[in-house]
């Protein structure tokens, strides 16, 4: 009986040592994992800290070269840390690698365990962002832009949420008018509900998100809560500028100083601006620039509506001027051309270079266009190249990029008329601290006498509502001021020299910036009956008589950051239709440099990385 007692009791021993060592090991395997998951969720929350950080900075680059605070820190929790640090990995691109990566690598600790999160970003871009989706209508109001029943809006959207001087009571911040389609995903800056609880409704609409969503105008979904576009913000703008600047050849900076006295009004003033005309030669890209001209700018006082205003300075887009729209310019020196490839320069941060890209400064205005006969009119871009201006940014002509690459390869466009996504390597960029707009042709022109109103839309009358000094004096012509008329956009058909008129439709393809207002047109009539208000002028082989106008089409085949809508044309009135189509390509870093402004940053596919160490 002593023998089985002894050997229950070594029986019952093993078994009790064996439950201790399993349980210590269940214990000791617990503290594992949960140190190791601790250093995972530590290593976590430093890459959340750095993806925050960058959504605070105004311009990342720049802060990666300033090395300033945040770049790289270090995070204590009660039983872990993590350190963590951001660097621009590399650029990349499709046809042009000029989009920046950034990596946030963050390591956790905890215990003996370290895990490691290592991220490639990048700046979420949407096809069109819009500080807010109103057109100003005075000094300090706005008004609301619907997009309206039947349209179909084929690029992403994001729109910044509005300021409470705006919007005190807190309704939707996108417009709607009957069942618009919006093909790609809506991102927005505000929330889907109001302060007090429930969806927000429209301003003058009933109907909430839900009632939006329900009826399927959101194929790709729509986001609240989005980090702003920086668009307004006004120091982040001239943070881009001064990078460009800087990075610019000297040859290629402007300071305009136009010193031809123009006669002026009340209603009108000299400025100053740089011309540029693109052009292919020999199947070569070239620039010919014509600094130091001076320009008409013509500014409605009379009491009449205007919808050209741009962004009072150091306001945050809440406050709102009239400007001198273009009229004509004239030049006092004559052009340089040059090669596209001359204005290229390669951009580097810590070591880590931009393919090479054309970049020209303007420190003031810029017009782009002619009428030279080298490139028949239109603008044609061969390579690509971003135009900064810390004034406006006036477009008198069409403006394309070229179907070859550098080495003659020919790239044909798609059915919708998109350049070649996969192979075209041709874009510009157009950078404004002011605004970006498309000229009315019809106040450039010259004719040696006014008559009363022509009913086809291509005079203006000496009095009434429209007047304005769109006639050049004779000496300005024949240059015996030592100044020379450069007339801008298409002769008229009929050999009518100075009857100038933009080509229905007006194609503009480009990255279209613009800090200081909203890419649009200029001189779009409001109250179009009035007898002596011509508006716009059209093309005047299609415009029907008196008092029917027509619109022409303008087709915009690229992207849009802007600060606040910009007028284009009024509905069944005026100015242009709207046709806006994205251009994929400039979403890969196909332009030189950082142009973007999102505050948002996403991982690129494939770029999340965690393992141990």
């Amino acid at each position: 009986m002593l023998v089985l007692a002894a050997l229950v009791l070594l029986i019952l021993a093993a078994l009790g040592v064996g439950m201790l060592t399993t349980a210590y090991g269940v214990r000791h395997r617990a503290i594992l994992l949960k140190n190791e998951a601790a250093a995972m969720l530590a290593a976590e929350a430093g890459y959340e800290q750095a993806i925050f950080w960058m959504t605070q900075q105004k311009d990342v680059l720049s802060a990666l070269q300033k090395q300033i605070e945040g770049t790289s820190g270090t995070l204590s929790f009660a039983d872990s840390s993590c350190n963590y640090e951001i660097s621009l990995f590399k650029f990349i691109g499709k046809a042009h690698k000029g989009r920046p990566v950034f990596q946030v690598k963050s390591v956790g600790h905890s215990g003996v365990f370290s895990r490691t999160v290592d991220v490639y970003v990048i700046q979420a871009i949407p096809g069109w962002a819009m500080g807010m989706c109103r057109v100003a209508s005075g000094g300090t109001s706005s008004y609301p832009v619907n997009f309206a029943d039947g349209e179909i809006i084929d690029m992403p959207i994001h729109i910044n949420k509005l300021s409470s001087s705006i919007d005190p009571t807190d309704l939707r911040d996108i417009y709607i008018s009957g069942e618009p389609s919006f093909l790609e995903r809506v991102a927005m800056g505000e929330s889907k509900y109001r302060a007090g609880g429930g969806d927000k409704p429209g301003d003058g609409d009933s109907r909430d998100y839900d009632d939006l969503i329900s009826l399927g105008l959101f194929n790709d979904g729509i986001l609240f809560d989005q980090p702003d576009c920086r668009i307004t913000d006004e120091e982040a703008v001239d943070m881009k500028l001064e990078r460009f600047e800087a990075s610019t050849k000297e040859q290629f900076k402007f300071e305009p100083e136009g010193t031809a006295l123009l006669a002026t009004t009340s209603y009108t003033t000299n400025l100053s601006a740089t011309q540029l005309e693109f052009f292919v030669d020999n199947g070569i890209g070239k620039v010919r620039i014509t600094n130091n001209c001076t320009v008409l700018g013509y500014k409605r006082t009379n009491g009449n509506t205007t919808w050209d205003y741009k962004v009072t300075p150091g306001t945050s887009a809440t406050q709102f001027e009239t400007y001198h729209i273009y009229a004509y310019h004239v030049r006092g020196e004559a052009p340089q051309t040059f090669k596209l490839e001359q204005t290229y320069v390669t951009q580097s941060y810590g070591g880590v270079e931009s393919e090479p890209g054309g970049q020209i400064y303007v420190d003031g205005n810029i017009v782009i266009g002619g009428h030279n006969a080298a490139h028949n009119g239109d603008q044609v871009i061969k390579g690509t190249i971003a135009v900064v201006a810390t004034d406006n940014i006036w477009i008198a002509d069409n403006l394309q990029v070229s179907d070859y690459d550098s080495l003659g390869n020919y790239w044909p466009r798609g059915a919708d008329g998109m350049p070649d996504v996969e192979h075209n390597p041709n874009a510009i960029g157009l950078i404004a601290k002011g605004v970006v707009k498309v000229i009315d042709p019809g106040m450039s022109e010259y004719e040696s006498g006014y008559s009363e109103f022509d009913h086809d839309g291509s005079s203006y009358t000496d009095g009434g509502d429209n007047y304005y000094p769109g006639r050049v004096p004779d000496e300005y012509i024949s240059g015996s001021l030592g100044y020379i008329y450069c007339p801008v956009a298409h002769p008229e058909p009929s050999g009518e020299t100075y009857e100038r008129y933009l080509s229905d439709p007006t194609v503009v393809e480009a990255a279209v910036t613009v800090g200081g207002g909203g890419w649009g047109a200029e001189n779009v009539a409001r109250y179009y009956y009035y007898k002596y208000y011509g508006g716009r002028q059209q093309d005047p082989t299609t415009t029907p008589s008196w008092p029917t106008k027509k619109q022409d089409n303008l087709i915009l085949r690229g992207a849009i950051t802007e600060s606040m809508r910009g007028v284009v044309g009024l509905i069944g009135l005026d100015g242009y239709l709207k046709q806006y189509y994205l251009d994929d390509r400039l979403l890969e870093g196909i332009l030189p440099g950082d142009i973007w402004l999102q505050g948002k940053y996403v991982p690129t596919p494939a770029g999340w990385h965690d393992y141990r160490q």
